[in-house]
């Protein structure tokens, strides 16, 4: 089989039998599709043709390019998952990547934002909002609710009018996998979603209708200026412009929201699994990097505090 179609395939398995989300898929699309080009340079056009060797040679190429670790780990685990199929499958007699090694990803602690410096970040997005700006309320809610809920930017922007229940403080959430979960929400949420919902969204809306036949979204719960659901890389813009004079280190994206709302859960005495459950991580591995943050900022604490630190 050529190597093109044997990753269309592994992408629609990917889709259809294991669920994994678009963002997902496309990852390791674009690892294979490189593994392909690297591949055909050396002749080889057929999976057949890719051994052991050939697969060291491409993350060999990729380090010696200065790939991050991270990228070279996550090359390895698409090539794995990819020779394995194919092995299930009966395409390949054998599974050339068994023995395929990687340099485990360094672990880098998330950017969490402070008490002090949320607050400040939420009293700036009232000030726009009370302007009676349609785009600034919702900012507002956007914010208030990536850090009261510990959404995904991917899982906020998904979400329909619906999925919000303002009287029981719950979103209904479709996470990674196309899991549900029920996730709750504090009053300051609450309190800008229902501003949002009752001035600003209808404005959205009445620009949505006055657009062109199928240009709008009826159902999405947070619309954008261009009359569709916001975007994830309009909210992006808005997170990294918020977060772009804050000190600190780290990506200023959403995700940022996130990691700062489950080490405050923690830091105010959360139980590690509820947080696994809050933030729909299927290991409780993936949640405990956020006590290594905790521990940290109680060290840095601990140093500028005790007189005999």
């Amino acid at each position: 089989m050529h190597l093109d179609r044997a990753i269309d395939a592994f992408a629609r398995y990917l889709t259809t039998e294991r669920g994994f989300s678009a963002n997902t898929v496309r990852a390791y699309g674009a690892d294979l599709a490189g593994l392909a080009t690297f591949a055909e340079d050396r002749g080889a056009t057929e999976v057949h043709e890719i051994g052991l060797e050939l697969l060291r040679d491409w993350l060999w190429t990729g380090t010696e390019a200065g790939l991050a670790r991270a990228t070279i780990a996550r090359r390895s685990a698409s090539a794995r998952g990819f020779t394995a199929w194919l092995t299930r499958e009966g395409t390949l007699a054998s599974d050339p990547a068994v023995r395929l090694r990687s340099p485990k990803p360094g672990r880098t602690l998330p950017r969490v934002i402070n008490r002090t410096q949320m607050q400040e970040l939420l009293d700036r997005l009232q000030l726009a909002a009370d302007t009676g700006d349609p785009a600034a309320i919702r900012d507002l809610a956007v914010i208030e609710l990536l850090y009261a809920s510990a959404l995904r930017v991917s899982e906020l922007v998904g979400l329909d009018v619906g999925d919000v229940d303002l009287s029981r403080l719950t979103v209904r959430v479709t996470g990674k996998g196309s899991k549900e979960r029920v996730v709750p929400f504090g009053v300051p949420a609450q309190k800008a979603l229902l501003r949002y919902l009752n001035t600003a969204r209808p404005a959205l809306a009445a620009a949505a209708a006055a657009a062109p036949a199928g240009t709008g979204s009826t159902t999405a719960l947070f619309l954008g200026r261009h009359r569709q659901r916001l975007g994830v890389r309009a909210v992006y813009r808005t997170v990294a412009a918020l977060l772009e004079s804050m000190p600190g280190t780290g990506p200023a994206g959403p995700h940022a929201l996130r990691h700062t709302a489950a080490t405050h859960l923690l830091d105010g005495g959360a139980d590690l699994r509820a947080v696994q459950e809050m933030l729909g991580h299927a290991s409780l591995g993936t949640t405990q990097i956020y006590t290594h943050v905790s521990a940290e900022r109680l060290q840095q604490s601990y140093r500028l505090a005790h007189p005999r630190a």
